[in-house]
């Protein structure tokens, strides 16, 4: 090869790599300005993936019930899921407001009364004594107390507000994400096929097998999380109620929560438990703790049960996805958690059995060669 030809050949190597480099640097640029475009949406449209998954088998019967009307069928579906989260939320968000204005009223007016603690208080191993001055100090001189915390109650009501704020807004995204629902649970089947083609594409012939465990996965973390912490809340709910606990609706709104950000019941029932016990008789005090720690525990038993249904990955793997996802992206974790977890398991099993496949399929192809050259020696 003579010179100029390597020359010629350098060029065009340094002329290939310099146009592909500004093709990939031109699709990277497009690439980035799409996302920042698309960035507001990611969010609801993945919550509106999951809560389709989730509830499509309910919207199929109630598409049977209907005489086969799909759209009608997802609107009504929608329609309820809006009105279950909408009104929970203005009577909760009423209840704290009315609280927060007659709390104020009555501080203004100088009128507030309240009890005294009682030596069951000061007994109480380590915080007794100063809970006790605490509370003896609002109970006898309020003007003084608030004076004394001013800046503690100027930062709790600026937690209430952002937690309102942040819940308002948490509604109006779940809102838009049920309205996308609806829009995936009408055309679920156009919509399947065309991610279908895609995922094939991509990944190979076992993308249809990956859909299937992405779709049990996210109703297992439904059912094994949410599901879970709505029967605890109820249950501890109910236990707040019927001892008329002060602002029991906030409380067990406030469970419900902790209970699907996979945080210990207890955190809300073993507070109630001490004001119950500073406040009631023994029996009272007895009933609402076994009542209570049996809501609070409850997900011990529930969690084996119904979470990784439906699924063949182990329920721990699920379990670990779930709250390692939301710890790292918050509530939509706990199913993306749950999902990658589940398809790493599958990869891994794949992996492990690959040679055991393989020697099963040449063990499959052998007789059929060999049937195919008696035939043809025939």
């Amino acid at each position: 090869m003579d010179r100029q030809t390597e020359q010629r050949q350098s060029m065009l190597f340094v002329n290939n790599m310099v146009e592909s480099a500004i093709r990939i640097g031109l699709l990277l640029l497009l690439l980035s300005f799409t996302y920042d475009i698309i960035k507001p949406f990611i969010i609801p449209v993945l919550w509106g993936a999951i809560i389709a998954v989730a509830l499509l088998p309910v919207t199929k019967k109630l598409e049977r019930t209907l005489g086969g009307k799909r759209g009608l069928a997802s609107a009504l579906i929608v329609l309820i899921c809006i009105t279950i989260l909408v009104i929970p939320f203005v009577m909760v968000s009423g209840s704290i407001y009315e609280g927060v204005a007659r709390t104020t009223d009555v501080i203004q007016s100088g009128e507030i009364k309240l009890p005294g603690p009682t030596q069951k208080i000061a007994d109480i191993p380590v915080i007794g004594e100063q809970l006790f001055s605490v509370w003896h100090l609002f109970a006898t001189n309020m003007e003084k107390a608030i004076q004394q915390f001013l800046p503690e109650i100027k930062g709790f009501l600026a937690t209430i507000a952002s937690i309102l704020g942040g819940a308002l807004t948490s509604l109006v995204m779940f809102i838009i994400s049920l309205a996308i629902a609806g829009g995936f649970m009408a055309h679920a089947e156009k919509i399947s096929s065309a991610l279908e083609t895609v995922a094939v594409r991509a990944v190979g012939q076992k993308a249809q097998q990956w859909a299937s465990l992405m779709a049990a996965t996210i109703r297992s973390v439904l059912l094994g999380v949410v599901g879970v912490a709505f029967i605890q809340a109820a249950i501890i709910g109910a236990a707040m109620f019927v001892f008329k606990v002060p602002a029991a609706g906030l409380l067990t709104l406030v469970t419900l929560i902790l209970c699907i950000a996979q945080l210990p019941a207890l955190l809300v029932v073993l507070p109630v438990i001490f004001y119950v016990y500073s406040t009631g008789d023994t029996t009272t005090t007895t009933l609402f703790t076994i009542w209570a720690l049996a809501g609070g525990l409850s997900d011990n038993i529930l969690k084996p049960m119904l979470m990784g249904r439906g699924v063949d990955v182990p329920m721990p793997i699920i379990l670990i996805g779930a709250i390692g996802g939301m710890l790292f992206s918050g509530i939509i974790g706990l199913f993306l958690g749950a999902i990658i977890l589940a398809i790493w398991y599958e990869l891994f099993l794949f992996w492990v059995n690959y040679e055991e496949q393989t020697e099963l399929a040449n063990d499959d192809t052998e007789p059929s060669k060999q049937a195919k050259s008696e035939t043809e020696s025939h």
